[in-house]
């Protein structure tokens, strides 16, 4: 086999291959007779058909094809070998000249990974800010904790405060006319988390059990109902109940019936290790964003636009996959964001950043040696096996065969032994600073 290589404009590269007549005739020969083995002709068996037979009855280019299609795998891996092409596109065959006792000669586009320039990514000195220490960590989070195994009670003597949970019925008007969906009986709403619209649970504060009167509010402009976007509603309420939530003791005979400790120790100590480990995978994460930015901002590359346009229809996919998860419209978000050439605008830019990381990853892994092991793929289907809530072997039962999960696992799989590595050979000032408070 033969092969050069003609680099065309936005790394799209060329491959002319010339396949020994022999080998060509071969294959031509067994796709033939693989195809009689499907197709019925008068006065010969299935699979039995001479190939001149057979070349009448479905023509040579099918036959041509067939051959095509088991011959060029070999040839093209071969050919990128040779070559030492870093493919990222599955090649388009643009012509091929097929005769018998001649060299099959086949012409391929493919496109090729762009090359980065890599700057330094070793030993450096970086600041990664990270949120100031909360002195009061601990305390909301043995709070939180506690409120999870609350318990809930009848308030009979006092108005409902903001922390309580109130059931009532509700009957909503827009404008006059009823609001469809907008009514219930029954209904209990926490009033310390509320989703409903802004300043209806505020409303609710204050009132007695069986109190009767309306609430007055405004639909948000961006409401998944274009109907009521903007729009002033009353809601006629009539309170039923009022619960409050009691928070248990804090003592040993509570740690033993609701966890796995003994003692009131014991606990704190699991959740002073659980803010511990937060506070870590913060830091981890704030260095590699660090690391990241420096690499970028020291590396050059020249991303093709066909790469760029497809991360952004990649990225634009995720966005509305995401959107329609949360009920919202994605033409609304678009309005939100400044736009459809605003939006453009940020998914051209992330678009880049995201293959900018790829390549870095790429080649960083590359440079180092770093590479997938058996152990790697272990660890990482147990951390799956605990998001899909499956085991490990179903996970592989279940995936194994798919070659695009495999990939998508392996590529996980560098891109965290990547992010270590870099983490682990550089150093780290890490700077707190104020998380910012909205006016």
């Amino acid at each position: 086999m033969k092969s050069t290589v003609t680099q065309g404009n936005e790394n799209i590269v060329t491959i002319n291959i010339v396949i020994p007549a022999k080998e060509a005739d071969s294959a031509y020969n067994t796709a033939a007779g693989k195809i009689s083995q499907y197709i019925n002709v008068n006065g010969f068996r299935k699979g039995k058909a001479p190939r001149a037979v057979v070349e009448r009855h479905v023509g040579v280019d099918r036959i041509q094809q067939e051959a095509l299609d088991t011959l060029m795998p070999k040839y093209l891996n071969q050919a990128f070998y040779d070559n030492k092409l870093d493919v990222i596109s599955q090649p388009v065959l643009k012509e091929y000249k097929f005769e018998h006792g001649k060299d099959l000669e086949v012409t391929v586009e493919v496109e090729t990974r762009p090359e980065l320039k890599l700057g330094d990514y070793k030993s450096l000195n970086l600041k990664a800010e990270i949120p100031a220490a909360d002195d009061k960590a601990f305390d909301k989070a043995l709070e939180s904790f506690m409120a999870q195994h609350a318990s809930t009670e009848l308030v009979l003597d006092r108005p409902s405060s903001e922390t309580d949970i109130v059931t009532f019925d509700f009957d909503g008007t827009c404008n006059g006319e009823k609001i469809q969906g907008g009514s219930a009986k029954g209904y209990s709403l926490d009033l310390a988390h509320s989703n409903f619209i802004p300043g209806f649970a505020e409303q609710l504060v204050g009132h007695n059990i069986k109190d009767e009167f309306d609430i007055n509010v405004t639909f948000p402009q961006q409401y998944h109902d274009a109907k009521l976007q903007g729009q002033p509603a009353t809601f006629a309420i009539k309170i039923n109940e009022i619960k409050q939530r009691v928070i248990p003791e804090l003592n040993e005979e509570f740690v033993k019936k609701n966890t796995q400790f003994k003692t009131v120790d014991e606990l704190k100590a699991d959740i002073q290790k659980y803010i511990d480990s937060q506070r870590e995978n913060i830091k981890k994460s704030s260095a590699e964003n660090a690391i990241f930015k420096s690499i970028v901002d020291s590396s050059s590359v020249e991303i093709p636009q066909r790469m760029i346009d497809r991360e952004v229809a990649s990225l634009k996919a995720d966005y509305q996959q995401r959107l329609s998860y949360q009920g919202m419209d994605w033409a609304k978000y678009v309005e939100a964001q400044g736009g459809e050439s605003k939006m453009n605008e940020t998914l051209v830019e992330d678009a880049k950043v995201r293959i900018k990381n790829s390549l870095i990853i790429d080649k960083i892994s590359k440079e180092e040696k770093i590479s997938v092991e058996q152990k790697d793929f272990t660890e990482k289907l147990s951390q799956l096996s605990m998001v899909y809530g499956l085991a490990p072997d179903q996970l592989v039962k279940q995936f194994g065969n798919n070659p695009e999960f495999l990939t998508t696992l392996s590529q996980q799989v560098i891109n965290d032994k990547v992010r270590d590595f870099l983490v682990e050979n550089n150093k780290f000032e890490y700077v707190e600073v104020k998380e910012k408070v909205e006016a």
